[in-house]
C-alpha cells in the first residue's frame, strides 16, 4: 500500500473505563490522534475490544460469564454501542469508519482472505478507518482468536504493517511484576527474540479482558514475523499515538 500502515489495538478495560461503560471522552482523544496520523500519510486500522464488557453493562451483569453463548449475547448487545461511539466521534472530524468482524476461519480460508484484503485495501484508499473486532457472536472455542491481541498481530501480519500499537491499562513491560515489586523498572526497548521478554511478561489476564501482558508480548512476537515493530503503552498517556509517531519511547518498544 502507498501509505504506511499502523494497527492500533485498544483493550476492554481502557475502552469501558474498567467496566463502567464506553469512555467516549477517552476514545475521542485517540480519535483525534488517529486523524492527525492520517494527515501525515499513515493508514490506521483499529482493532477494538470492549463489546462483551459493554454488553455486560447494558445487560446488568456484574461478572463475566464463562458460558460462550452468554458471551456471544453480550457481544451482540455491546457491539452496537461500540460502533456507534466510533462512528459518532470520527464523524466529528469528517472521517468515516467501517466495521469488520472476523474469525480465525476467515483468515485461513483463501477466498475469505482475498475478500478481506480487497475490502481493507479499498477502505484505506478512501481514507476510511476500519474498526476490527472478533466476531464473537459466531465464534466457537475452535475458531476464537483467544483475545484481540492475537487478532491485532494477525492483522498486522496481513497488512505488513509498520507498527502495532497495543494500548492497555498497564504502562508497558517491566523487568519484574510491578504489582508485587515496587522497584520493578519499565523496559523501554527490547528485541522480540530476547529470551527475557517472555519471562518478565507473566501469564495472568485481567478481570475484564482475556489477555494480559503475556498475551501482548506474544502478539508482538507474532507481529515481528512481518517485520512489524510493536509498542505496548498506557492508553491514558497524553497524546500517546502522536508522540510515538514523533519518535518518543513510550511504554515498551519491541523491535525486530
Amino acid at each position: 500500500m502507498k501509505n504506511k500502515c499502523w494497527v492500533v489495538k485498544i483493550g476492554s478495560a481502557l475502552l469501558t473505563n474498567n467496566g463502567k461503560g464506553i469512555d467516549k471522552g477517552l476514545i475521542s482523544q485517540w480519535v483525534e490522534q488517529i486523524v492527525e496520523l492520517q494527515s501525515h500519510g499513515i493508514d490506521v486500522v483499529l482493532v477494538s475490544s470492549g463489546s462483551i464488557v459493554e454488553g455486560m453493562k447494558r445487560l446488568g451483569w456484574k461478572e463475566k460469564p464463562s458460558d460462550i453463548h452468554k458471551l456471544q449475547a453480550a457481544a451482540a448487545v455491546g457491539q452496537m454501542g461500540l460502533v456507534q461511539a466510533y462512528e459518532y466521534l470520527f464523524a466529528k472530524h469528517e472521517v468515516q469508519t467501517a466495521q469488520i468482524l472476523l474469525t480465525r476461519d476467515n483468515l485461513l480460508n483463501s477466498k475469505h482472505f482475498e475478500n478481506i484484503s480487497a475490502t481493507l485495501g479499498n477502505l484505506l484508499e478512501f481514507g476510511i478507518v476500519p474498526v476490527i473486532n472478533e466476531n464473537d457472536t459466531v465464534a466457537t472455542e475452535e475458531i476464537k482468536f483467544g483475545d484481540n491481541d492475537t487478532l491485532a498481530a494477525l492483522v498486522a501480519n496481513f497488512l505488513s504493517a509498520e507498527k502495532l500499537i497495543i494500548l492497555t491499562d498497564q504502562h508497558g513491560v517491566f523487568d519484574d511484576d510491578p504489582r508485587k515489586n515496587n522497584d520493578a523498572k519499565l523496559i523501554n526497548k527490547i528485541h522480540f527474540n530476547d529470551e527475557n521478554l517472555e519471562k518478565v511478561a507473566g501469564k495472568t489476564g485481567g478481570v475484564l479482558g482475556s489477555g494480559g501482558m503475556h498475551s501482548k508480548v506474544m502478539a508482538a512476537k507474532q507481529a515481528a514475523e512481518s517485520k512489524t515493530i510493536s509498542n505496548i503503552a498506557w492508553g491514558r498517556e497524553k497524546d500517546v499515538l502522536t508522540r510515538i509517531y514523533q519518535g518518543e519511547y513510550i511504554g515498551t518498544l519491541i523491535h525486530c
